[in-house]
């Protein structure tokens, strides 16, 4: 497919030529006509699937003219680099400087930025929050706002800046909202229901690249939060018969204190932590000892300093928390020889950006499970209810509203890669 496909004009195609862009990218390629028809447009696409360019081209399409005095374009980016990110993307492809492009974030002066507004500019690339800041001094104009752009949402949402950009986009009320984003989760979908148009196209790409190396069968729960990980452990765990040799990876040795003190210990020693802060809990300083005791069912590790383990004939490996880098996770998953083992993780709808990184460096999807019928699923914004005199602690903290399965979750699949793959059988017998 030619770039002559995508209906830019003359100076963009010899713009993306000279920067190397001979053929469109797939996100491209199916969003292009619908952000230049006015359509509002959620996109979805892994980092390097070409979101940044699609909507740079679409911008400098869109706007035709230059030097207007109010902006007429606003694109909302997570962080300062993300700012210099896109600036760069357009001074790429924004021959001849057509356009007055302006970035924002915390690095200038508010009264620098004020002045520069005034002055006059085309296009505005900003954080949200410095963006609203400037929007309630009344230096920033969204009067004539055509294209309301969102990118990397999910990290916008990661970082807590959603209400910056509901209000900016409410108060852009003429403008086509366009949102590009690597996942999507109900926490986003929060943050752009009030702006969004019911008609708005959801265009979805999925570039996984070649298997890298051969892992082993990989199992993803999706839940909100992390005491919702806590139950499910708990839920999972109390199968002693299927999960009799578990490693639980957690990112801080605190982390790791807080899932040890969340168990019932009815068995001495059947649950411990590696290497822990405090000589009273039951654990291990070599991993080799955990293996070698039949009554150590389950070894609590935090990421944390944690340097090379030796994790071999440990069969079943278990992510509560996903690392900080992603390396850490895929170098123990890897497969070696024909030990039967199975990796499990949990992810929120924060993580999940994470998770999808994952899955483009080992080159395959993580299969994504059923959550148990029974889970206890915690509402985190819902306040903890006082008990009566006499009433038991069935509802704890621990969480007791149940949790509508997502569409993507309601999956069967079959696992043939060893015994341990027959968890995944259990739930259609009713015993998870």
């Amino acid at each position: 497919m030619s770039l002559d496909k995508l209906k830019l004009s003359k100076p963009l195609v010899a713009a993306m030529t000279d920067a190397g862009f001979l053929t469109p990218k797939e996100i491209q390629a199916k969003t292009m006509s619908r952000i230049l028809g006015g359509q509002d447009v959620i996109a979805v696409g892994p980092e390097g699937s070409g979101k940044t360019t699609t909507y740079v081209l679409a911008t400098l399409m869109k706007l035709k003219y230059a030097f207007e005095e109010a902006p007429r374009a606003l694109i909302l980016v997570p962080d300062a680099e993300h700012v210099d990110h896109v600036l760069e993307q357009f001074k790429l492809l924004n021959r001849n400087s057509t356009f007055r492009i302006l970035g924002i974030d915390s690095r200038g002066a508010v009264d620098a930025q004020m002045n520069e507004i005034t002055d006059g500019c085309d296009i505005i690339v900003a954080v949200p929050d410095r963006a609203r800041a400037l929007y309630l001094k009344l230096a920033l104009n969204t009067n004539k706002i055509q294209l309301f752009i969102v990118d990397n949402a999910e990290l916008i949402v990661k970082k807590g800046l959603q209400l910056p950009v509901v209000e900016l986009a409410n108060s852009a009320y003429k403008s086509q909202h366009v949102v590009f984003t690597e996942v999507i989760h109900e926490k986003l979908n929060h943050m752009i229901s009030p702006f969004m148009k019911d008609s708005a196209a959801m265009v979805e790409v999925d570039e996984i690249g070649e298997k890298q190396a051969e892992v082993y069968p990989q199992m993803l729960y999706q839940v909100p939060n992390f005491r919702t990980k806590l139950n499910l452990l708990t839920l999972l765990l109390n199968d002693t018969e299927l999960f009799d040799k578990v490693v639980v990876f957690v990112n801080t040795r605190l982390t790791a204190q807080t899932v040890y003190k969340n168990f019932n210990h009815n068995k001495e020693g059947e649950i411990s932590i590696y290497r822990s802060l405090f000589f009273d809990d039951k654990g291990y300083d070599d991993i080799e000892d955990f293996k070698d005791n039949p009554d150590a069912r389950v070894l609590i590790v935090a990421n944390e300093n944690l340097g090379d383990l030796n994790i071999d004939g440990i069969p079943i490996i278990l992510h509560l928390e996903l690392p900080e880098q992603k390396e850490t996770l895929i170098q123990r998953i890897v497969k070696h020889g024909e030990e039967e083992v199975v990796a499990i993780t949990f992810s929120t709808d924060i993580e999940l950006i994470e998770v999808k990184k994952i899955e483009q460096a080992i080159g395959q999807k993580l299969e994504v499970m059923e959550l148990p019928e029974d889970l206890k699923v915690v509402d985190a914004a819902a306040k903890p209810k006082k008990k009566k005199a006499g009433e038991d602690d069935e509802e704890s903290e621990r969480g007791a509203a149940f949790h509508e399965k997502k569409a993507s979750n309601l999956k069967n699949y079959n696992y043939s890669a060893g015994t341990k793959a027959k968890m995944t059988y259990k739930k259609k017998k009713g015993l998870s």
